[in-house]
Order: C-alpha cells, then structure tokens, then sequence
C-alpha cells in the first residue's frame, strides 16, 4: 500500500516538474518573440471569445423554454462581437488586453504573495514569494508604460510571468522530491 502511495507521489511530482520545465522553455520563446506573443494573445483570446459566444448561443437556444431566452441571445452576441472586433482591430485589441493584462498581473501579484504567507512554515516558500513579488512588479510596469509599448508588452511580460511560474514550480517540484526521498530513507 506505502509503495502504490509513493509512486504516485512521484509520478505527481514529476508531472509537475515537467510542466514546471516546459513553462520555462515557453517563457524563454515568448520572450524571445514578443510581438509575436503578443499577437498569438490577442488572437488566442478572440478564439475564446468567439467559441464562447458560439457555446452560450446554443445554450441559450437549447433553454429558450426556461427564460431569459433574449439576455442569453445578447450575451452570445457580446462574445462573438467582442471576438470578431479583435480579429478586426487588432491594434485596439491589444491597447484593451495590455490594461487587461496589467489588472489580470497586479491582481495575480497580490494572490501568489497571500499564498506564499500561507505557504511560509514550509520549506522553500520564498519560491511563491518571489514569484508574487515579480508579477506585481510586471503589473505595475504595464500601467507605468501604457500605451508605449504596448505592441510588445504584452508578450514579453506574459513570457516572463510564465518563466517565473515554471521557475517556481520546478523549485516547488525539487522540494518535495527531496523530502519524499528523505521520508523514504526514514522509514527504511
């Protein structure tokens, strides 16, 4: 029974290490590319909007019998407009996504540092901590830049948000590789 428990230990740890590796590698090429990022981010979040808009309209037709047949129409409709007019204005798209984004990091900065406090009797938090502190900081910097930039912004600091959250839980992955190996060693 210890054993089954054990390798499952493992095999979570090593996915999340793994995960951990490849958001390293994803940051350091949308670093490396940031307008490129940038427009992958504007055109992966009106794919989004779009599917979303098309998911609420059959839902909205599916339980048009239920009420409220009219506001789930428009709802759908806000989506898919939302959606198209990114692929239309791609520009203005981005100018909208990058004071999106700078909210979407401060608010993230502020949530990673009460889980690094929550996470502090173990060992290593300062991972979280750091990684809290540094998106806080990407936040502030697109509020302090905007609109300069903004072409560029967005992909280079998502892909170092991403290289730091990979950072993270690769040094997260590693701590508890080790202390599963010491348990290991104890109860041999």
């Amino acid at each position: 029974m210890t054993t089954n428990v054990s390798d499952d230990i493992k095999k979570n740890i090593n996915g999340s290490l793994i995960i951990g590796v490849l958001l390293i590698v994803l940051g350091i090429v949308a670093i490396a590319l940031p307008s490129f990022s940038t427009i992958f981010a504007e055109t992966w979040f009106a794919l989004i909007l779009i599917s979303s808009g098309f998911a609420k309209l059959v839902y909205a037709t599916e339980t048009r019998d239920q009420g409220g047949f009219v506001w789930k129409l428009l709802l759908s409709g806000l989506y898919i407009a939302t959606g198209i007019m990114l692929f239309v204005y791609p520009f203005n798209g981005i100018l909208t996504l990058t004071l999106l984004l700078g909210s979407f990091l401060l608010t993230e900065g502020v949530f990673e540092l009460i889980l690094a406090f929550r996470l502090r009797p173990q060992q290593n938090w300062t991972w979280v901590l750091g990684n809290g502190i540094i998106t806080l900081i990407l936040g502030a910097m697109i509020w302090f830049q905007f609109p300069f930039n903004a072409p560029w912004l967005i992909g280079t600091l998502v892909g170092v948000s991403i290289l730091f959250t990979g950072v993270s839980r690769v040094g997260l992955s590693l701590n508890a590789r080790s202390a599963l190996n010491q348990s290991e060693a104890l109860n041999s």
